[in-house]
């Protein structure tokens, strides 16, 4: 029974030296010198800020990308022992002696050093020869780009990374597929598939591109498998949950893991808060939940509240009140009502409280018990400062002629009635009998005379209106649009009848505690929907480029400049590699071209397996350069050569490709 240990236990490694050796190549490459220079050099100076945000906690808002590039760079300077302490104001600034450097720099040197290894096992798994797979990770051993690219604290070389590994792990579990499928190994591989293309997305948004190219060729494989009359059918549908699990549900969840983990380290409140909902900023620990703190749940009659604007463009701002009247004749000749202005006003002020009154009653203050405000009720809203009510009627905006005036009534006893009845919309209700509530219900106030409805035109109101922005009331409403959705941002219950005391009143903090939270999914599906439609700049740079110059490598970037010698740092890419593998991808695509056209005439140049590895490679190396490159022409944004590194790296597996297949099958001819 024991007769194993009289016997020595030997474990025997196959151990590529090539690999090492590209390994160690790699890393030296990369890592020698890493901390020079000692200044922030290019976009440093914005991910340096982010790392400094989740340092102290912090909550920002990215709209170039989802979090998990950002918290592996933070990863680096945690472990470093980075307090966060650094002014990220300009390009070339001298990093101070508590800045870890090397360790910021860490990550992105690591990824680009083993993506060189990878092509390597990437042509390897494709089956083409040992000279082509070193001729892949050696070309991207030594293209410039990669290196400059990967020793900063940047995260082109990351993304580089994650796709290689996605496209690496699937060959490798479509080979495993060959051999033993349903092995712990074939299992690892499909896994580490959506791991990787999780990950790709999570570092980028561009990663998404990669991640669509491996489910193509997976649904390509799956569509073969569909029709394998070899296999079962409990087989198949094996097979196909297997990949779904592992390629949809996977990436899904760990997406989701990304934000949840981003949202618990930034928890307080920061300079990026105002983009978000008020219940979003009421979560953030300091800031508005400070404020807001103390505040009564439900709005009732009598409440004191401050409406805000759900749009947030082009800038936060709640509805506001002041002495100021519209002028009589506007500066194109069109006249007004001449009564006291409405506008949305950018910052916190006490001419932003408004008072819900209920329009049978007298009373401005709230009853006991409070009698809450419900779906579908008849509201009346006095300015706190002005005891004005909020009115609207058939006289032109003074920016947007096609929309009506919207006011606080002044009585000129010149025959213009009041119209000062709104009916409250709650759009987010759970029922028709919904009540409406502080932060949590977003509303809209519907003119009961004109059906108009409250809305933010977002125009700049000329001096007269001190350049605020103009609110209207909208005659023709096309349903739901944020500008005609406010919510109660800070709300109190009103105690004092008294003008005088009211306005006491209004200055004071409240003193009721309700506690509310806002679930996980709420905040995960705002703060995704914020860096979708984030606006980018669109201002042009002088180190922008377009997606043509980039294949002519017609433009380059200027990353550093030492200030007192002639040391300098440029993104200059390699224009024998470049211009060598964007002819490999002209040869790829006129060959297959070529083949096709005589296979159609039943002429099959190349033996079948050779045709699949052939195809299977174009797939993933001009595909992956095609999906990586092409969607710049559509976007707006501004635009640098460094985009087109992750499309770079596809040529670059491709050109090894062409060389052999043209070697192999082309000049034996």
């Amino acid at each position: 029974m024991l007769g194993f240990l009289k016997h020595p236990v030997v474990v025997t490694a196959d151990i590529n030296l090539n690999v090492v050796a590209l390994t160690a190549m790699g890393l030296l490459s990369r890592l020698w010198q890493l901390s020079y220079p000692r200044a922030v050099v290019f976009d440093e100076v914005y991910y340096g800020q982010y790392i400094s945000f989740y340092m102290k906690r912090i909550f920002f808002l990215d709209g170039s990308g989802p979090p998990f590039g950002h918290m592996l760079l933070a990863l680096g300077g945690y472990l470093g022992g980075f307090d966060g302490n650094f002014l990220w104001n300009r390009i070339g600034a001298e990093y101070s002696s508590n800045v870890p450097v090397w360790s910021l720099r860490l990550l992105p040197a690591l990824t680009g050093a083993l993506s060189v290894p990878m092509a390597y096992q990437i042509l390897s798994e494709l089956g083409f020869s040992h000279c082509a797979a070193m001729g892949a990770a050696l070309l991207m051993l030594i293209e410039n780009a990669l290196i400059t690219q990967s020793r900063l604290m940047l995260l082109e070389s990351v993304l580089i990374f994650f796709n290689l590994l996605a496209v690496l792990s699937y060959l490798k579990f479509s080979n495993s597929q060959k051999q033993r499928p349903f092995s712990p190994s074939w299992w690892f591989w499909l896994t580490l598939t959506g791991v990787a293309c999780s990950c790709a997305v999570g570092v980028k948004y561009v990663g998404v591109f990669t991640y669509l190219l491996v489910l193509a060729v997976a649904g390509v494989h799956a569509w073969h498998l569909i029709g394998d009359r070899s296999l079962s059918n409990v087989s198949v549908l094996c097979h196909l949950l297997a990949r779904a699990a592992a390629l949809l549900v996977v990436p899904a969840a760990m997406y989701l893991l990304f934000f949840y983990v981003h949202l618990s380290l930034v928890y307080r409140s920061g300079p990026h808060d105002q983009i978000m909902s008020s219940a979003f900023q009421a979560s953030l620990e300091g800031g508005l939940a400070r404020i807001t703190q103390g505040q009564p749940l439900e709005v009732a009659y009598g409440s004191q509240v401050t409406l805000k604007n759900v749009l947030g463009k082009p800038v936060p701002c709640w509805l506001h009140s002041h002495q100021s009247t519209y002028p009589m004749i506007y500066e194109n000749g069109r006249g007004s009502s001449h009564q006291q202005q409405v506008t949305c006003y950018p910052f916190k002020d006490v001419n932003n409280w408004w008072i819900v009154k209920d329009p049978g009653r007298h009373q401005l203050v709230v009853s006991n018990p409070p009698r809450p405000v419900r779906h579908g009720d008849v509201v009346q809203l006095v300015h706190g400062m002005t005891t004005r009510f909020l009115n609207t009627h058939d006289v032109a905006a003074p920016l947007s002629p096609h929309s009506q005036e919207v006011s606080c009534y002044v009585d000129y006893n010149i025959s213009m009635p009041s119209q000062n009845l709104w009916r409250l919309d709650i759009v987010n209700r759970d029922s028709d009998a919904g009540v409406w509530k502080t932060i949590l219900s977003e509303v809209r106030l519907v003119h009961v005379n004109t059906s108009a409805v409250l809305k933010l035109s977002g125009a700049h109101l000329p001096d007269w209106g001190f350049r605020q922005l103009e609110v209207v009331g909208e005659k023709l409403s096309r349903g739901y649009h944020e500008s005609t959705v406010w919510n109660v941002e800070e709300h109190r219950y009103g105690k004092s009848q008294e003008q005088k005391e009211r306005e006491v009143e209004l200055h004071s903090p409240t003193q009721m505690d309700v506690h509310r939270n806002l679930s996980f999914l709420a905040r995960f599906l705002e703060l995704q929907w914020r860096m979708l439609t984030a606006k980018s700049d669109g201002s042009e740079h002088k180190y922008s480029s377009s997606p043509l110059d980039w294949v002519t490598l017609d433009t380059s970037i200027a990353y550093w400049l030492h200030p007192r010698t002639s040391a300098q740092i440029h993104l200059l890419g390699n224009v024998v590699i470049w211009a060598s593998a964007s002819l490999a991808t002209v040869a790829y695509t006129l060959l297959l071209f070529w083949y096709l056209l005589r296979r159609r005439r039943k002429i099959c140049d190349l033996p079948e397996d050779s045709w699949l590895r052939w195809v299977l490679a174009g797939a993933l190396c001009a595909g992956g350069w095609a999906v990586n490159y092409v969607p710049f022409f559509l976007m707006e944004k501004t635009l640098f050569l460094y985009h087109y590194l992750p499309a770079l790296t596809f040529q670059i597996l491709l050109l090894p490709v062409v060389l052999q297949h043209i070697s192999d099958h082309l000049c034996r001819r």
